[in-house]
């Protein structure tokens, strides 16, 4: 059985997913940037240092797996900047979309020579990515970034299906983690439905945007 890679795993829902993972049984690799004392205390493989966001890091982090046969890679990583209409934050969107659109495209190619046939690709992206659901404006390097991704995600599925690999993009909801200002439902929640999803991922649904917690299909 191969390995399972998490990144931004040192808090929030990467954190629970590892802490679940772990204690079902899988391998798994805590990538991040620095380990928190609880995901040290998980017992977990950790690969640190790494900003997925920088191209050297993501290069180092995969002669780091040189070796390990990756079944599972879950992009996870994410950051939320504030910014408006009239006081817009052009650096907070480059860095969004560093991090949340151009991020798991790098991470997943850089480790791609390492995926086991029939392995799997999630990306936990947001309904906020969804244009056709965007009813309330604002918040535009987050949607932008995650609408980005979303399209990374589907052309991924496309592109790695006659490699057996199935690509899911998932939408773990309002959960209670420091992006959010505690508000939401709680990561283990958020993370035990993210599970559910990526087990039950298959080439039949690659490319689909689902909601975590309901199992719906969400518009793009």
């Amino acid at each position: 059985m191969g390995a399972i890679v998490i990144t931004g795993a040192n808090r929030g829902i990467g954190l629970e997913l590892a802490r679940q993972l772990k204690a079902r049984g899988d391998d798994v690799i805590a990538v991040c940037r620095a380990p928190s004392a609880e995901l040290q205390a998980l017992g977990v493989r950790i690969e640190s240092g790494v900003d997925v966001s920088d191209a050297s890091a993501v290069i180092e982090l995969a002669k780091r797996l040189s070796g390990v046969s990756v079944d599972l890679l879950i992009n996870n990583a994410g950051i939320l900047r504030g910014d408006k209409l009239d006081a817009p934050n052009f650096d907070g969107i480059a860095e969004q979309f560093a991090v949340n659109a151009m991020a798991p495209l790098r991470v997943t190619t850089a480790l791609l020579p390492l995926m086991s046939k029939d392995g799997k690709v999630a990306i936990v992206t947001s309904r906020m990515g969804s244009i056709a659901d965007n009813g309330s404006g604002g918040y535009y390097g987050y949607r932008m970034s995650k609408a980005a991704v979303n399209a990374a995600g589907m052309s991924l599925a496309r592109d790695l299906a006659g490699r057996g690999i199935a690509v899911g993009l998932f939408h773990p909801g309002m959960v209670a983690t420091e992006m959010t200002g505690r508000n939401g439902i709680p990561p283990q929640d958020a993370a035990r439905d993210l599970i559910k999803r990526i087990d039950a991922l298959a080439l039949e649904t690659s490319g689909k945007f689902v909601h975590a917690g309901t199992g719906e299909e969400l518009p793009w």
